[in-house]
């Protein structure tokens, strides 16, 4: 459902609403964008309205509850909203609520994502990993650090990975080389960068294969890539929630591992002896 099909459900109710359910919803209609992330009381407040109208509205509505109807409005505008709307998202939070809400925001994330997550793209997408002649990952803004721990980690299981780097060089530049055989690992959560869509789209006209690290198969990123590994990504404040992403990451990094065991455990015994030999990592001290 896109922005205009669901102010055009609640504009028309037919009859269906009360006088306070009709409040709700022309507030939402007037204000959609901060409505999304208001709790059920404080929309309730801004409309003028009890709570429990408000948990009614959502039902007359057809959904099951304000969160399920909160959830649609959210998908919708999520990748509108500026850095400063993000930031007022926060507003009705209070000191004390901070540190419980975000990290329960992320349990449910990660929840959404183990509950949506296509294992059998999951798998497809490890053995084309192992299939490419040479794999890209990229990911600029937000989620550069996805892509570099990701590019990091598959480095010691593939040999030829390169991390694309935003700000060294353009980004096509890096990948100017890439082709037939090639594989372009795009990491975007919303605001979905244009640079990685860009990117994506150049390594296909080449003809490379394209995998998408992206909440949704349906996103901007998602409708390039012919494969797609998703996880949830909702914002806190003006901070993009990753930690969904990077879970998805351990497991994928923990299924390429497994193919390689034996040759891993070779690789890295060698690494220990160098990392030992040029003191790479701080050792312990003896208890006394």
């Amino acid at each position: 459902m896109n922005k205009e099909e669901f102010l055009a459900r609640i504009g028309y109710d037919g009859g269906r609403l009360s006088k306070g359910q009709r409040a709700i919803a022309d507030y939402i209609y007037m204000h959609y964008d901060k409505a999304a992330f208001m709790k059920a009381a404080t929309l309730a407040e801004s409309a003028g309205v009890s709570e429990s109208t408000v948990v009614r509205f959502a039902i007359a509505l057809g959904y099951d509850g304000y969160p399920d109807l909160q959830k649609t409005l959210q998908n919708i505008i999520r990748n509108r909203l500026t850095t400063v709307q993000r930031v007022e998202i926060a507003g009705d939070l209070s000191q004390d609520e901070v540190l419980e809400t975000v990290l329960r925001a992320d349990i449910q994330n990660i929840r959404r994502t183990l509950e949506a997550i296509d294992q059998d793209d999951f798998n497809r997408i490890v053995e084309a990993l192992y299939a490419a002649r040479s794999v890209y990952v990229l990911g600029v803004r937000s989620s550069a650090p996805v892509a570099q721990f990701l590019g990091y980690y598959m480095g010691f299981v593939l040999d030829r990975v390169t991390i694309v780097t935003p700000g060294i060089s353009d980004v096509l530049e890096q990948i100017v080389r890439i082709g037939e055989g090639d594989l372009l690992l795009g990491v975007s959560f919303p605001r979905y960068s244009a640079r990685t869509i860009e990117a994506m789209r150049f390594a296909k006209r080449q003809g490379a294969e394209i995998i998408a690290l992206t909440d949704s198969a349906t996103s901007p990123v998602g409708e390039v890539a012919d494969l797609c590994l998703t996880a949830r990504s909702d914002m806190a404040s003006f901070v993009d929630s990753l930690v969904a992403p990077m879970s998805v990451v351990n497991a994928l990094m923990v299924a390429m591992s497994l193919r390689r065991r034996e040759q891993l455990g070779e690789y890295f015994t060698k690494l220990e002896g160098l990392w030992s030999e040029i003191k790479v990592y701080q050792e312990g001290r003896d208890e006394a």
